[in-house]
């Protein structure tokens, strides 16, 4: 298969073909495309075309194409172009994680139906499973097929079980050990099993030090152990350490893109999940909220600038550094919130207190507030404003230690009452920093000016 671009062009050209039902040039376009190609283009074609060139390609490849669309975009396609029959024919071909995700966006009668339809039992039970976990822990990220020996068998039984077993798992990254009860002892790769004697008991060849996690364990948690010990795959276990599961690399990959997602959007002030092609009433209600925050922010701000509006008579080069207060408050709240929130996603067993956190913070504001305030006292001894220059110069340095505060504690505060602190490095902060700017500047003023 050679790499794709998607074009203006090539679109006009399959909905020629389709709407012409040029059934041999659609199979011959899709057989040198990834089914996540196909995906993009479904996605840039009406849904009746979609669904027509879904059933051009072979069923295996179409279950494919749909386990890479969107999940809203999916649900909205299958909804208005699929019949129950239709759905149970690809959920047949879905791994029980991927058909639990899908059923999960239909209704629940639609559910229902599709589970009564669908061949395997054992894939319906499997996907019943898998429905009942919320997407945010590992129940939810897990999938049923796996590989699995009892550890009391030997290497030839076991070679004969990997033959069963493997025919329904698509990827065989080890074999997984238990007992008569179905409890985890450990795992064996196949490297042991070839070079082990037919004879051998697993028990004498598995290797017991396995990392795992259990059903309820949060998907941060999830992704972070498999990260830190390098794995392709992780057992699942219930409370009494049975074996209900694996979740493999590609699914951990999907929900920390997701939550990557997520946090931008957070960040940048948008609720909810947004997308470019979405209505303009839905584009608008997410980011809708932040920038009323934004714009009562800034009014309060306007508040603090007209309370002081003697003293700009007084001194009217005062206003002139107004912006550069509440700019490098709100570049410095968000520099030092983000590395906060950073700190908190990454979690390790070495703790830092608070006050350690917060002394690193303030040392680090102090010499950078140091730095500003000469390069502005210089700029304002270069126009001639001589008067301003301990004020300017007072005022950086405690805007910065302030921002940098505000930035270490606000998200610290969020983490623990356990809102998303992604929040703070958005609009909150940067509004937040404006205000505390510019009236930390206005009180210096009238302080040393004594106005």
């Amino acid at each position: 298969m050679t790499t794709f671009e998607l074009t203006k062009e090539y679109i006009e050209k399959l909905e020629e073909a389709i709407e012409q039902k040029d059934e041999k040039l659609l199979k011959a376009e899709m057989e040198d495309l990834y089914p996540a190609d196909i995906a993009g283009i479904l996605l840039e074609l009406d849904a009746t075309q979609g669904h027509y060139l879904l059933n051009v390609v072979d069923i295996a490849v179409g279950a494919e194409i749909l386990s890479h669309i969107e999940p809203d975009a999916r649900k909205t396609f299958i909804k208005e172009q699929f019949t129950v029959e239709e759905i149970a024919r690809y959920v047949n071909l879905f791994d029980s994680d991927d058909a639990a995700d899908l059923l999960n966006e239909q209704s629940i009668e639609v559910r229902e139906k599709v589970i009564a339809l669908l061949d395997d039992r054992e894939q319906a039970r499997f996907i019943i499973d898998l429905m009942y976990y919320p997407k945010d822990i590992a129940g939810g990220l897990m999938q049923k097929e796996l590989v699995k020996v009892n550890t009391n068998w030997t290497v030839s039984e076991c070679v004969e079980e990997i033959r069963r077993q493997a025919e329904d798992v698509e990827k065989v990254y080890a074999i997984y050990v238990v007992d008569d009860d179905q409890k985890l002892h450990g795992i064996v790769s196949l490297k042991q099993i070839v070079l082990a004697r037919k004879n051998t008991r697993i028990e004498n060849i598995l290797d017991g030090d396995i990392v795992f996690v259990e059903t309820t364990d949060p998907a941060e948690e999830v992704a972070d152990r498999m990260q830190k010990y390098d794995l392709e795959a992780i057992p699942v276990v219930n409370t009494l350490g049975r074996l209900l599961g694996r979740i493999t690399i590609d699914d951990v990959l999907d929900f920390v893109t997701d939550k990557a997602e997520e946090d931008i959007q957070v960040m940048a002030g948008i609720t909810g999940e947004a997308e470019e092609d979405d209505t303009v009433w839905h584009l608008a209600k997410a980011r809708l909220p932040w920038l009323v925050v934004g714009v009562a922010g800034s009014l309060l701000a306007a508040t603090v600038i007209k309370s002081f509006e003697a003293e700009f008579q007084k001194v009217a080069a005062l206003a002139a550094f107004i912006p550069i207060m509440g700019s490098t408050g709100g570049n410095v709240g968000i520099q030092t919130s983000s590395l906060i929130v950073q700190s908190l996603a990454e979690k390790t067993g070495i703790t830092t207190s608070l006050w350690q956190r917060l002394l690193k913070i303030i040392l680090v504001a102090l010499v950078n507030g140091l730095v500003i305030g000469a390069l502005a006292g210089a700029y304002i001894y270069l126009i001639g404003e001589p008067d301003l220059f301990l004020v300017v110069c007072f005022s950086l340095l405690s805007v910065v230690v302030l921002a940098s505060f505000m930035g270490t504690v606000t998200p610290l505060l969020l983490d623990r009452i356990g809102v998303n602190p992604a929040i703070a490095s958005g609009p909150f902060i940067t509004t937040a920093n404006d205000i505390i700017g510019i009236g930390t500047y206005l009180i210096i003023a009238d302080l040393l000016l004594h106005l």
